[in-house]
């Protein structure tokens, strides 16, 4: 009987981890209109502005197409979330929230907080599940732990940020986020070298 030769599997690429994405994720339902609504309360923005925003947004991996952002920007006007500010160079139509708009957001936020602080934990994120699943030893179970107290603290800040933009706390959790990978890299580094 031949012994199936063990081989360390090569790590996943950005490249492709994002194509994998790109043609796997499933944006949920209203998603779309409530990233619309929270780009628009930033700033006054056209269409293919919108389009490109999420698309820088999410480092490459959505981009909407045409055919979902014109005819939901004419459904936010329709009903009163937008108005259409008069075209500019080029005719450029931006469109801007209303108070109506911005109390629609507000109530939005509020919802999908409730919704996701009842389903986060049964619906782990692609991102995490490899690193929930794993050994049942004593460290792993307290690792998962972590993770989790983690992502329900990462999940929790941002919505409350949603809810209350405020530019010091945005650049006070960058930098903890940024302090966390630091700390994470030089982790593995030491691993990958042996020194542990």
């Amino acid at each position: 009987m031949q012994m199936c030769e063990e081989r360390e599997l090569e790590p996943l690429s950005l490249p492709f981890i994002k194509r994998l994405l790109r043609h796997t994720a499933m944006v949920p339902k209203g998603f779309l209109r409530f990233y619309v609504l929270r780009l628009l309360r930033e700033k006054p923005m056209s269409g293919s502005e919108i389009m490109e925003e999420i698309k820088k947004e999410t480092d490459g991996i959505w981009k909407p197409s045409p055919g979902s952002i014109y005819p939901l920007l004419a459904w936010l006007r329709d009903n009163g979330y937008t108005e259409e500010l008069p075209p500019v160079e080029g005719g450029i139509k931006r469109y801007k929230l209303t108070e109506k708009g911005e109390k629609f957001l507000q109530d939005q936020i509020k919802y999908r907080g409730k919704i996701f602080e009842k389903i986060e934990f049964f619906v782990p994120s692609p991102f995490f599940m490899g690193f929930m699943l794993g050994p049942h030893s004593e460290g792993w179970i307290k690792l998962r732990q972590a993770g989790r107290r983690f992502i329900r603290s990462f999940l929790s800040l941002k919505r409350s940020l949603m809810e209350k933009p405020s530019k010091h706390a945005i650049e006070e959790f960058t930098e903890i986020l940024n302090n966390m990978a630091e700390k994470m890299e030089k982790l593995n580094k030491r691993l990958k070298e042996g020194r542990d």
